[in-house]
C-alpha cells in the first residue's frame, strides 16, 4: 500500500467492505444483498434459513420456535380452550346485556319491534303465509326471537339461568365455542318449534329458553366428561322438562327440547373431540347442528299447504 493512500475503514455496524452492500448481522465482514423477511437483518449464505417466502435469520427462526413451544405449553381445558386468566365470562355478560337491551327496546322504547323480531308462523291455507312460513326472507326470526322476551319475569328467569350456566361452560369451551353452542342451540330450539307446530296453528314464541336448554344439555355433557356427580344437573333437567310440558300454554316445550338435544349433541362433539383432530371435529359438530336447523326448516316448510 502506498504510504499516502487512505486507509479503508474497518467494517462496522453491519456494513460490508467493498461494494457498499451491508454486511451480515452476524458476520459483518461478509457483504450480502439478502435480508431476513421478518426483521430485515442482512444475512449471509451461512445464516440464511429458507422460509415460505425468502429467507429468515437464525434469531427469528429460533424465536418463532420458542413462541410455538410456549403456545403448546400453555395450559388448556379438556375442550382445547386456553385457561382464562382474566374475565372468563365475557361472552356470557355480553349476551345478558344484549338480551336486556332488546327487552327494553321491545317493551318500552320501540314496542313495534316485538312483532318484527318474534318467532311467528302461520299458513292456514295455500295462499296465506305469515312469518317463518313465508320463506327464507323471514327465517331471520329464528335468531332474533332468541333475544326477545314477553315480560320482566320471563327475561329475569332466563338471564338468571344464563348467568348460572354460562360462565362455567365458557371457561371450559372458550369464548368462540361457547358462543357457537349458544347460537346453534337457540336456532335449533326455534326450528324444532316451527317443525312441530301445525301449519294452521299460530306459532308465537319468544325467549332465550332454547339456548338456555342447550347450555343445560352441555352442562350434563361436561359433568359426564369430568366425572362430576350427575344428580344435581339431572334433577334440574327433569324439573325444567316437567314444567315445560305442564305449562305448555306458557312455555314452548318444543323449543326447549330442540335446544336441549342439539345443544347436548354439539357439546359432546366439542368435549369428546380427540386432541389431534380437535378443531376439525369441533367444527363438524357445529356444522352438524346448523345442518339440523336447516333440515328442520326445509321439512317444516315442505309440509305447508300448497
Amino acid at each position: 500500500m502506498h504510504p499516502e493512500e487512505p486507509v479503508r475503514p474497518t467494517p462496522a455496524d453491519g456494513q460490508g467492505a467493498g461494494s457498499g452492500l451491508p454486511g451480515c448481522y452476524r458476520h459483518p465482514e461478509r457483504e450480502t444483498g439478502v435480508r431476513c423477511t421478518r426483521c430485515g437483518h442482512p444475512v449471509c449464505p451461512e445464516c440464511m434459513v429458507p422460509a415460505a417466502v425468502g429467507f429468515q435469520c437464525p434469531d427469528c427462526v429460533h424465536g418463532a420456535a420458542a413462541r410455538e413451544e410456549r403456545a403448546r405449553q400453555q395450559p388448556r381445558t379438556s375442550a382445547g380452550a386456553l385457561l382464562a386468566l382474566g374475565d372468563g365470562a365475557l361472552v356470557t355478560k355480553v349476551l345478558i346485556g344484549i338480551n336486556l337491551l332488546v327487552f327494553l327496546l321491545t317493551q318500552y322504547l320501540a314496542p313495534a319491534l316485538f312483532d318484527d323480531l318474534a318467532l311467528r308462523s302461520l299458513a292456514p291455507v295455500p295462499w296465506v303465509r305469515i312469518g317463518v312460513a313465508e320463506g327464507p326472507e323471514q327465517w331471520y326470526r329464528l335468531g332474533t326471537a332468541m333475544f326477545v322476551h314477553g315480560g320482566l319475569l320471563h327475561v329475569a328467569m332466563n338471564m338468571f339461568s344464563l348467568w348460572v350456566l354460562g360462565p362455567q361452560l365458557e371457561r371450559v369451551l372458550g369464548r368462540l365455542r361457547f358462543l357457537a353452542l349458544y347460537v346453534v342451540s337457540g336456532l335449533a330450539g326455534n326450528a324444532f318449534a316451527y317443525l312441530l307446530t301445525p301449519s294452521n296453528q299460530w306459532l308465537n314464541s319468544v325467549g332465550a329458553s332454547g339456548a338456555i336448554f342447550g347450555l343445560l344439555g352441555a352442562t350434563a355433557v361436561l359433568f359426564r366428561v369430568t366425572r362430576t356427580p350427575m344428580q344435581p344437573v339431572i334433577a334440574l333437567l327433569v324439573v325444567n322438562l316437567v314444567l315445560s310440558f305442564s305449562l305448555h300454554d306458557i312455555l314452548d316445550w318444543r323449543a326447549h327440547v330442540g335446544g336441549l338435544v342439539v345443544g347436548a349433541a354439539v357439546a359432546a362433539g366439542m368435549m369428546y373431540a380427540p386432541r389431534e383432530r380437535r378443531n376439525l371435529v369441533q367444527g363438524l359438530a357445529v356444522a352438524g347442528g346448523l345442518a339440523a336447523v336447516l333440515l328442520m326448516l326445509l321439512v317444516g316448510t315442505a309440509r305447508l299447504p300448497g
